[in-house]
C-alpha cells in the first residue's frame, strides 16, 4: 500500500502560506556549485535539443525534466543536481524543445504530454555510457511527461531505468487548469501566459501561413492551447490535447517504482490531481501529500544547503535503485 499517510515535510512561519512557499525559490534561491557542460543532438525529425550535463564520474544518473517555461538554470533543477552530483550521481537536464534560449526549428515545440523527446534522451544518453542506473525526477509539466512515459508503454523502457519522482504535478490538466484560472493564482498564469505568447508570436514569424498568433492575445490556458498548442501538435482543442495528455489516466499501468509528491496546499492542483485510491492498491505507484509546500516549494533551508524536496528525492530513489 504505497500511499504514504504522513509526510515527513514541515514548513515553518510564513512557508506555512502556499503562496510563500511558490515564489520563494525563484525569487531568492542561488544555488552554487553546479557547472553544466551542454550538449547539442539532434532529433530524428531534424530539430535539436539542448541537454545540460553535471557530471561526478558515476555509473548512475539522474535525468531532470523541469516545468512549464522553465530551464535547466531553474533553482529546482540545479538543486537537485547538485544533491545528487554531491552523493556520487551523474546529473543531466534536459531542456525542452525551445527552452533553452534559442527556438527550435521547427514548427512545433513541447507540451504536457511529449514523452518522445524523453525516450530519445534517454536512449541517447545510455549509449554514451551504459549507466546501471537511471532515475527521472520531473517538476510540473514535467513530472506529467514522466509519469505519462512511465505508464504508456511500459515494455519499452530501458531496462536501467529503476524509479521515478514527481512533484507536484497537475496530473489531470483539465481540472488543474480550471484551478490556475483562479482570481488568486491570477500572478502565475500572467507570468506564463507573457512568455508563452512571445514565443507564439516567434511561431508565426518563422512559420507564415503555419501559424497564425490568435487576436487578442490568449490570457488563459484554454484560449493558448485552443488556437495554438493543439493544432500545431495535431489535437483537435484544447480539451482533445488535455485529456489524451493528461498522465492520471497512466498511473495505473506503472510497472516500476513512482513517488508523486503534491502538496495538499499547491494551488495549482485540483483534487483529481490526489489519486490516493490509487496509491492504496497500486505495488508501484506512491503518494505523498504533505500538509505544506506549496507549487515546487518546500523550502526547508533558506540558506545554500538542500531542500526537503532533494533529500526526499534521493531518500526514494537510493531505496529503490539498490
Amino acid at each position: 500500500m504505497p500511499l504514504i499517510p504522513r509526510s515527513s515535510y514541515r514548513a515553518k512561519g510564513l512557508f506555512r502560506n502556499a503562496h510563500f512557499n511558490t515564489v520563494f525559490p525563484p525569487l531568492f534561491r542561488k544555488v552554487e556549485g553546479v557547472v553544466y557542460e551542454r550538449e547539442r543532438i539532434s532529433t530524428p525529425d531534424e530539430d535539436f535539443l539542448d541537454l545540460d550535463w553535471s557530471r561526478a564520474g558515476s555509473d548512475q544518473l539522474l535525468l531532470l525534466l523541469h516545468g512549464l517555461e522553465g530551464n535547466s538554470g531553474r533553482s529546482y533543477v540545479k538543486g537537485m543536481a547538485r544533491y545528487f552530483n554531491q552523493r556520487g550521481w551523474d546529473a543531466l537536464a534536459l531542456n525542452f524543445r525551445g527552452c533553452s534560449g534559442e527556438p527550435n526549428l521547427l514548427l512545433r515545440s513541447y507540451h504536457v504530454g511529449e514523452t518522445a523527446d524523453l525516450h530519445y534522451v534517454l536512449q541517447h544518453a545510455l549509449h554514451q555510457k551504459p549507466y546501471r542506473s537511471v532515475a527521472l525526477v520531473g517538476f510540473s509539466l514535467g513530472g506529467n511527461v514522466l509519469l505519462k512515459y512511465m505508464g504508456e508503454e511500459p515494455s519499452i523502457l530501458p531496462e536501467a531505468v529503476k524509479c521515478g519522482v514527481a512533484f507536484s504535478v497537475p496530473c489531470e490538466v483539465s481540472s488543474a487548469n480550471e484551478e490556475i484560472n483562479k482570481w488568486y493564482n491570477w500572478p502565475y498564469q500572467k507570468r506564463f501566459m507573457d512568455s508563452l505568447n512571445e514565443k507564439a508570436r516567434q511561431k508565426a514569424r518563422q512559420f507564415p501561413g503555419q501559424a497564425a498568433f490568435p487576436e487578442p492575445a490568449p490570457q488563459n490556458f484554454r484560449q493558448f492551447d485552443g488556437a495554438f498548442t493543439a493544432p500545431i501538435h495535431g489535437f483537435q482543442s484544447a480539451e482533445d490535447y488535455w485529456g489524451r495528455n493528461s498522465s492520471l489516466q497512466f498511473l495505473p499501468a506503472i510497472e516500476r517504482p513512482v513517488l508523486l509528491i503534491n502538496a495538499q496546499d499547491d494551488s495549482f492542483l485540483s483534487q483529481a490531481c490526489y489519486p490516493a485510491g490509487l496509491a492504496e492498491k497500486h505495488p508501484y505507484f506512491h503518494l505523498e501529500t504533505p500538509r505544506w509546500g506549496g507549487h515546487v516549494g518546500f523550502v526547508s533551508n533558506i540558506g545554500k544547503g538542500a531542500y526537503w524536496s532533494e533529500q526526499r528525492a534521493f531518500a526514494f530513489i537510493h531505496q529503490m535503485a539498490s
